[in-house]
């Protein structure tokens, strides 16, 4: 369980901060050098380069979406140049892209980041212009809305690129494009010229996923602890009817991939803050306000409660929280993670994206009155960040690319790589951990400071 520190303020947390940016800005400078535009995507470091793993192009949006945040946290323009002609050079190919569920991974990060930044009156000049970022934003929004797979009783989700019959807990945090599409007044025009909401499709996609992918330990199956992750559901095709979980990249369907897990905070807590600032208007819609945030909520809740309770202490999980071995490290949850035990990985990209999960549902029960559960996840995600924003997952050897080590891409794949004289993966860093640790680092700076508060859908005041 983790060990939180009630000590910890946004503030106290700023020297680490200010640090990770100085090693950052490297990382950046050497990763451009070495993965030119138009080459394959760099998608984790092996030997401590980035390198390429052909199986989705999701990971194009983080590169560039890295520099556009280091602009966020700096003011280095050098660094806005670099997001804006990359994004604008490397991403019109994304906008279209039919065969996966990462829109918001890739576009929300590039473009999104523009037109946020546009918002809030950041962006020196005019290029691209607001219009050319918010007609990218709304193509992401309906492509990926397209992506559509009904079931059984109504609703339905967004599949993953396995296929129709597959719902990926991912897709919560990416699915967050259709917000953005929304917002801006666009929405998917099917056959016959049928007019599709994409706020309803982000609702019921959300809705589904709470329902199928979370567990609420109300006896579903023998494996049913509250706040476990499925990381695939399957359902029939035929029939929209759901059949059982799977997955890809975790340990077994009936255990909890915690980047998976991380994904579902993450993704929950974000869509309940959009709620909260536009959920007036959805009624409009045909929606049942109380009834959308209360599954947001308990879904957050859950997850966020299960990755404490289950997360070493000092917050930094292992890759699967039933993975084989792991009986063999003893009382692991009591003490810090060891990345260079001899039985099981840790997952640092898991950490970089439960951390923001854990301080936006802070944020959301704040703004609800509950101040005593509030403290608790608002401190829970400062532990972790105190952890991950040091040493030995801070990375600040000049000649390693990646920003945060000891990140998995595919455990059950074997594509980690294994330093000689070890046995499990360890040492390494993932493009999707790197971008993550940037956000939450630029969400917390902005807290200490007392800037904007950080959102994907542009400043609160001006929505």
């Amino acid at each position: 369980m983790i060990r939180i520190n009630s000590n910890l303020t946004p503030a106290r947390l700023l020297p680490k901060i200010n640090r990770l940016w100085t090693v950052s800005a490297t990382k950046i400078e050497s990763i451009e050098k070495s993965n030119p535009p138009h080459a394959a995507a760099p998608v984790y470091t092996s030997d401590g380069c980035y390198t390429t793993r052909g199986w989705t192009d999701w990971t194009r949006g983080f590169q560039h979406g890295s520099s556009l945040l280091q602009f966020d946290a700096t003011d280095d323009s050098a660094f806005l140049k670099l997001g804006r002609r990359r994004t604008i050079e490397d991403m019109p190919g994304h906008l279209t892209h039919v065969g996966v569920h990462d829109h918001g991974f890739n576009i929300i990060s590039t473009y999104g980041n523009l037109w946020r930044l546009g918002r809030e009156g950041r962006l020196p000049d005019t290029e691209p212009s607001e219009s050319y970022l918010e007609l990218a934003l709304k193509v992401s929004g309906a492509v990926q809305a397209a992506r559509w797979a009904a079931v059984r009783g109504g609703g339905g989700y967004i599949y993953s690129f396995n296929g129709p019959q597959s719902l990926f807990i991912d897709t919560m945090r990416s699915c967050r494009v259709l917000a953005v599409a929304h917002l801006l007044g666009h929405t998917l025009s099917g056959e016959q010229d049928q007019s599709i909401s994409l706020l309803g499709r982000l609702i019921d996609h959300a809705t589904t996923t709470a329902r199928h992918n979370v567990y609420y330990g109300k006896g579903r199956d023998a494996y049913d602890m509250r706040g476990r992750v499925a990381h695939e559901s399957l359902f029939n095709t035929n029939n929209g009817d759901y059949r059982c979980p799977s997955t890809q990249q975790g340990f077994s369907p009936f255990s909890t991939w915690t980047r998976g897990l991380a994904w579902a905070m993450c993704g929950y807590a974000e869509l309940l803050e959009f709620m909260h600032a536009h959920g007036n208007t959805m009624p409009q819609h045909g929606l049942d306000i109380d009834a959308v945030t209360q599954t947001l909520r308990e879904a957050a809740i859950a997850t966020c409660d299960f990755y404490i309770d289950q997360t070493p202490a000092c917050g930094i999980p292992y890759w699967d929280t039933g993975a084989s071995r792991l009986y063999e490290l003893g009382d692991y949850l009591n003490r810090a993670a060891d990345p260079f035990n001899t039985s099981e990985p840790v997952d640092s990209s898991a950490a970089a994206i439960a951390s923001q999960g854990l301080l936006r549902l802070a944020r959301c029960l704040h703004t609800e009155g509950d101040t005593n559960a509030a403290s608790r996840y608002f401190h829970a995600g400062l532990t972790v960040l105190d952890t991950l924003f040091d040493e030995p997952y801070l990375s600040i050897d000049p000649q390693h690319q990646g920003l945060i080590l000891h990140a998995i891409y595919h455990r059950p794949n074997g594509w980690d790589r294994i330093p000689v004289g070890r046995s499990v993966p360890c040492g390494e860093s993932s493009m999707w951990g790197d971008y993550h640790a940037r956000e939450v680092a630029l969400y917390v700076q902005r807290l200490a400071h007392g800037q904007p508060y950080l959102v994907f859908y542009g400043p609160e005041d001006t929505s």
